[in-house]
């Protein structure tokens, strides 16, 4: 069974927030790929990171996006990184991708780093192990730069979060969903995935 919709994004997009609620008002389960990698590993993906490195990190998240794309039914929501693995990437061909897109100032502003004080920056940001380091604004705005047109790539649906609730930006992916794969929201999604 495939996921309804897959959603992809920077961290402070919203994915996890917008998808329970998408997934809720669809009366469907909701997997976020990031929880169900510290539920498999029994530890913390900044532990993950800390004590095995990035790259032992993404070997789990691909094997975990992977079993998530072939076996959950409703709202899958993957980690910000995920679209950087290339398996990852093919393997989303063929689904319904929403990336939802924020702004730099946004982005800093949901991911508290706008308010950061230079104290706070010198500290490691416990959840969030990529922005952590002298200057985390500068690490977000990188990090968007270079995944900016992979969540465009792997993309059938844009949607942008600036400033809108959660809830607002759930009843309109919903709305633009049904729209383009009729039944979806009662279990009837389009083959294939793509509108």
């Amino acid at each position: 069974m495939n996921p309804r919709v897959v959603l992809v994004g920077a961290p402070g997009a919203g994915k996890s927030t917008i998808g329970k609620r998408l997934a809720t008002a669809w009366d469907v389960p909701f997997c976020d790929t990031d929880a169900e990698i510290e539920e498999l590993t029994g530890r913390t993906i900044p532990d993950i990171f800390a004590t095995d490195g990035e790259r032992a990190f993404r070997a789990i998240e691909e094997d975990v996006v992977a079993a998530a794309l072939d076996s959950a039914p409703g709202v899958v929501s993957l980690g910000g990184g995920a679209v950087l693995s290339a398996r990852t990437r093919a393997a989303l061909a063929g689904h319904t991708v929403v990336f939802l897109d924020i702004s730099l100032r946004e982005g800093l502003l949901r991911t508290g780093i706008s308010g950061r004080t230079a104290e706070d920056a010198a500290r490691p940001d416990p959840t969030r192990p990529l922005l952590a380091g002298p200057d985390p604004a500068g690490r977000y705005r990188a990090l968007l730069d270079a995944r900016r047109p992979l969540y465009r790539e792997v993309a059938t649906v844009t949607l942008r979060t600036d400033r809108r609730s959660p809830g607002r930006v759930a009843r309109e992916l919903g709305e633009l969903l049904e729209r383009q794969q009729p039944g979806a929201a009662d279990g009837g999604a389009a083959e294939g995935g793509r509108p």
